[in-house]
Parts: structure tokens; C-alpha cells; sequence
């Protein structure tokens, strides 16, 4: 029944953004000393959800112009506008944290969606 609804599908991947944000930042503050590393990071959530860059998406084969393939791709991307060390490295550990927090920040606002779509939902249907 919540498969269908599209706040919860957006809320879940806020919060999958969010988590794999916060991976790919954990990554980068383990790495703050390797020579050479470049920091990495996900494209912004809203980026990736625009509508004008979002394609069609088809929910049967049989649907015309439309790709079957509806994902949204997590891949990290090496952050530009990083000051690097004299060894190469690109990794800033107060840049990180804010980062961490901004993520951290985005899968708080994905559980309250949810859970003021679950709430409305509830009332709805007569339930508390």
C-alpha cells in the first residue's frame, strides 16, 4: 500500500541519498592523509530529482518512450574547488564535518516526510 504513494518513494531516497552521502564522506575523512587522495561526494539530492532532468519512466515494457529503469544513480564524483596539501591530498577535516552535519541534516528532513505522510495517511483512514 505505501510502495504506491510518491512522498514515500521521494522520502526514501532522501534518505538513501543522505546515507550514501554520509558514506562517501566517511570515506574522505579516512582518507585525509593519503597522498594524492581527492575528496569525493554525491551530487545534491535536489539535483539529481529536478524535474527537467528526470526522464520518462515506464512502469510496463510495453510503454512507449519511456525507460524501464527508473534510478536514481548514487555514484561519488571528485569534489571540485578543493585546496590541495602539499602532498596532493584534498581532504579537509572541518569541511567534511559540515558536510557529515549537512547530511546527517537531509536524512533527519527525510524521516520527518515520511513520518508527517504517515501521520496524514493515518488520519485519513480514521487511525491514530
Amino acid at each position: 500500500m505505501f510502495a504506491n504513494l510518491q512522498i514515500f518513494r521521494l522520502s526514501h531516497a532522501m534518505a538513501t541519498h543522505a546515507g550514501a552521502r554520509q558514506a562517501t564522506i566517511a570515506q574522505n575523512i579516512a582518507h585525509a592523509d593519503t597522498p594524492g587522495y581527492k575528496a569525493r561526494d554525491l551530487r545534491a539530492f535536489a539535483d539529481m530529482v529536478a524535474p527537467d532532468r528526470v526522464d520518462l519512466r515506464a512502469t510496463r515494457g510495453q510503454h512507449l518512450n519511456g525507460s524501464v529503469q527508473g534510478q536514481i544513480s548514487l555514484a561519488a564524483m571528485e569534489r571540485s574547488g578543493n585546496d590541495t596539501n602539499p602532498n596532493g591530498n584534498a581532504v579537509t577535516l572541518e569541511h567534511e564535518m559540515l558536510h557529515a552535519v549537512d547530511a546527517k541534516r537531509q536524512h533527519d528532513r527525510a524521516l520527518a516526510i515520511y513520518k508527517s505522510a504517515l501521520t496524514i495517511l493515518r488520519s485519513t483512514v480514521g487511525r491514530r
